[in-house]
């Protein structure tokens, strides 16, 4: 064999070796206090597993890419069977198809691949289709449905997976979960129309809160839309990765801080792929606090209709800020609207590195994102302080992050319940 072989592959260990030791070094700057514990503690304490799922997920980006790398013939040829490269007037309607967090994948994707593939898409969440399944489809149009689920076995997911198979078999399916015996993947074999990725067991979470299959999923997501380009895309995810990791440590540090402030409510905002961030970490603080901490989330400009009334001086308040400076005009508006109200006790603002300048006018602590990739890429990152903000709450709150709920109200998968 050629010897250029043995040196690419020894080269090819030493990058991995290398992502091992600066994950580790990582852990020990951003979240020692919680990762360096004695084995019997972290597990009495419930934190095995959630400090450790979200300080992994910039290097494991990297697995996932490698991936669909390895699969790439595959999945292409999935989609051009799909019709998602013919004729635009012929392309499919997408369907991103998910439940909670799996949900919130689907939406911060729905703009990106949107843009790369000129389809139609639109995400539907499973718990609204399963129930509802005649409104959402027209007969005689394509589709492409994309559903995501990190285990595979939620019992929405798995039974309109299986009802659309057996009551629309035109219906082409692409299964993105990370668990490699979910039964979604089973219910593919031998079926027509259908494609199963399965991600890295690594970012299978074992806690409850989904951290690292999170923002997984949504780097797959990315890979599928530059699926006939992934050679452009895997610069911005070295871009992803370094600003992901420059975040950890001052995301947590922020983190820790307002966790200690016992704040009774968090409000959190943002728009476009975005709003999906300021979702995901308002569920984060809600499943890791076991609801002590009662969150909303809004879009930047739909929080006037209303949902402003429910901003007092006991509530955190964290925008993400778009990194397109018209739309950040809007946040930072927003922000300087409530503090001129007073109506919370303090004002974050997550945004991109050029508003570091100006925005802490308008909040009382600006965390900058250290790269200048558009939001449709963004909610990878943002969502990291989200995330870092469960955990430490949790913590302050006496709970255990890998299990916060000890009645048993919510689990990690979701329980089976009867299907109609």
């Amino acid at each position: 064999m050629c010897p250029c072989y043995y040196y690419l592959v020894l080269v090819s260990h030493l990058v991995q070796l290398l992502d091992v030791l600066f994950f580790e070094v990582l852990i020990v700057t951003a979240l020692s206090s919680f990762v360096d514990l004695p084995l019997e503690e972290k597990e009495a304490r419930g934190l095995l597993f959630t400090p450790a799922e979200i300080a992994q997920q910039p290097v494991t980006w990297k697995t996932t890419v490698s991936i669909f790398e390895q699969h790439q013939e595959q999945i292409t040829a999935f989609l051009d069977t799909a019709g998602v490269r013919d004729s635009v007037e012929n392309r499919p309607t997408v369907m991103l198809v998910g439940a909670g967090t799996s949900d919130y994948v689907a939406q911060s994707l729905e703009f990106l691949l949107r843009q790369k593939w000129g389809c139609e898409v639109f995400p539907v969440a499973s718990t609204d289709l399963l129930p509802n399944f005649e409104e959402y489809i027209v007969p005689g149009r394509k589709y492409l449905w994309i559903s995501f689920s990190r285990s595979g076995d939620s019992p929405e997911g798995v039974a309109v997976l299986e009802q659309a198979i057996q009551r629309y078999p035109s219906i082409s399916h692409l299964v993105v979960t990370c668990h490699a015996q979910a039964r979604m993947a089973a219910i593919c074999e031998g079926v027509d129309h259908t494609c199963v990725v399965v991600l890295d067991d690594a970012v299978n979470d074992r806690s409850l809160a989904m951290t690292s299959s999170f923002t997984n999923m949504i780097i797959m997501g990315h890979c599928l839309a530059n699926a006939w380009s992934i050679a452009d895309y895997k610069p911005l995810l070295e871009q992803l990765v370094h600003a992901g990791n420059d975040l950890l440590s001052i995301a947590a540090r922020k983190a820790e801080e307002m966790a200690g402030r016992n704040f009774a409510r968090i409000c959190f905002v943002g728009g476009g792929s975005l709003a999906s961030v300021a979702k995901e970490s308002a569920l984060k603080v809600l499943e890791m606090t076991a609801g002590q901490i009662k969150t909303m989330s809004e879009t930047v400009l739909g929080l006037r209709h209303g949902p402003m009334a429910a901003l007092d001086k006991e509530t955190l308040f964290i925008c993400f800020v778009s990194g397109d400076k018209r739309r950040a005009q809007y946040a930072r508006d927003l922000l300087q609207e409530i503090g001129e109200k007073d109506v919370v006790a303090e004002r974050i603002a997550v945004g991109p590195g050029f508003a570091e300048k100006d925005f802490p006018a308008y909040c009382d602590f600006y965390l900058p994102i250290n790269t200048d990739v558009d939001d449709a890429y963004r909610p990878v990152l943002d969502v990291i302080f989200g995330q870092l903000l469960g955990l430490y709450c949790s913590v302050e709150h006496k709970l255990r992050p890998d299990s916060p709920s000890a009645d048993g109200v919510i689990n990690r998968v979701v329980q089976k319940f009867r299907i109609y």
